[in-house]
């Protein structure tokens, strides 16, 4: 059953009820579009990241890793443009009060309740603050909008300290913060967000077969993961929405219950970034090309994604509801690489050794995976709870264990059962998580 606007509550609910996602500052109220992620999300986080810095980093050797600062140099945002132009039109209710983007209008009158609009103004998007004791123009300091000017302003940094030669990338994941007017849709759109973000700098020229290059290695990766093909797409920007510094660009889609809407941006940046940074910083960001003898600024090829956006995708794409014998039965089908708890672990009964033998099990595989141990309630009701966790194999310590050292394996998505020696599980979970 796929995700639907009606089921997406549900989808919110259980996100809750099992340690995923909660409402930012909850006993307080709570805070529009802040979240915190619990037991179970910040497990899904940490292996969504994992897996993408994988793909990006270690199977490679032409990507470098960077964790640049969140707080950076005034200039920067100038030269990146954003001090002066990310922003959006801003219009407010005279009557409700409400706060409305322009573009986002059709009509007069407001959308919520019919009243009168204001004129359009500008809002910039940058949370702004101040750096150290006074707070004057001269102290002015923004949280990062996006990650990807931290690695263009240590372009020369990576590329010198670990002898990279163009065609070369960096990669990062880091948080960003955008004042955003209208957020919304759960972790989709958040005022505090997570990206991944590559930025691979290449030979002018060369930038087309890159561009295409990264673009089918990014909507791969997404596959990989687990998600459903069917539900994913490419959305070419056309002349109208290109970015001012972008040649070409193009998102993958994902069919979320409120629309097609984007996981990641591939873009073609040009030389835009390292041009204004050269000029802002008057320092020399060129690169000198040893074979061909020129000296050029690199072309930027970038892949774009949002961790929490990606994080949100793996939820909706692996809810899924289905009747077995009369109830309704919840599953987070996630893929076991990303799963949060790999395997539960369960006496089936709290007698007869069973306890012990489980303990001794969660010993051996806690060491290199997530597990989790639980004997209270009856053997389907655990089930179920893992079901709605989306954990892949329950392991059952049972009598039959004593006599020939083997447990019941229940697959989640399946839910068959099979016998498994003790001394094999480790073997069955690397196989299934393995990158």
């Amino acid at each position: 059953m796929g995700v639907t606007d009606t089921t997406m509550d549900k989808l919110v609910s259980l996100s809750k009820r099992r340690g995923f996602v909660f409402p930012s500052s909850e006993i307080y109220g709570g805070i529009n579009a802040c979240w915190d992620y619990g037991p179970l999300g910040v497990k899904l986080k940490n292996k969504i990241k994992r897996f993408w810095w994988h793909a990006m980093t270690q199977l490679r050797d032409d990507v470098e890793g960077l964790d640049a600062a969140i707080l950076m140099h005034p200039r920067v945002w100038e030269a990146s443009g954003h001090v002066a132009a990310f922003s959006d039109p801003l219009v407010d209710c005279k009557k409700c009060k409400q706060r409305h983007r322009a573009d986002e209008i059709e009509g007069p009158r407001c959308p919520n309740c019919g009243g009168e609009l204001t004129d359009p103004r500008q809002f910039n998007l940058m949370f702004k603050t101040f750096m150290g004791p006074v707070e004057d123009e001269a102290s002015v300091i923004y949280l990062r909008p996006e990650t990807a000017q931290g690695i263009y302003v240590n372009f020369d940094n990576v590329r010198q300290s670990s002898r990279q030669k163009v065609p070369f990338g960096i990669a990062q994941i880091g948080k960003a913060f955008r004042n955003e007017i209208t957020p919304g849709n759960f972790i989709f759109r958040t005022l505090e967000f997570e990206q991944m973000e590559m930025q691979f700098f290449v030979r002018p020229g060369t930038d087309e077969t890159w561009f295409e290059y990264w673009r089918e290695q990014r909507m791969q990766w997404y596959g990989q993961l687990g998600l459903k093909p069917e539900r994913l797409r490419f959305h070419p920007h056309g002349q109208d929405e290109l970015a001012h510094y972008a040649k070409a660009a193009f998102d993958i889609q994902y069919e979320f219950p409120f629309g097609w809407k984007e996981l990641e941006g591939i873009h073609n940046r040009t030389n835009f970034d390292l041009t204004r940074h050269q000029e802002f910083s008057a320092k020399k960001l060129e690169y000198f090309d040893e074979e061909t003898k020129e000296r050029y600024l690199p072309y930027i090829i970038e892949t774009s994604a949002g961790c929490d956006r990606t994080l949100l995708t793996c939820l909706v794409d692996g809810y899924d509801e289905e009747t077995i014998e009369g109830e309704t039965r919840f599953v987070m089908r996630l893929s076991p690489k990303i799963a949060p708890v790999t395997a539960g672990i369960f006496p089936l009964v709290k007698r007869d050794g069973m306890p012990e033998t489980a303990h001794g099990i969660v010993d051996m595989l806690r060491k290199r995976f997530d597990v989790f141990y639980d004997e209270s309630g009856a053997i389907g009701r655990r089930y179920r709870r893992q079901d709605e966790a989306g954990t892949p194999f329950c392991l059952t310590v049972d009598s039959q264990t004593r006599e020939d050292e083997t447990v019941t394996v229940r697959e989640r998505d399946p839910m068959t059962q099979t016998r498994v020696k003790i001394a094999d599980l480790t073997r069955l979970l690397e196989e299934a998580t393995a990158f």
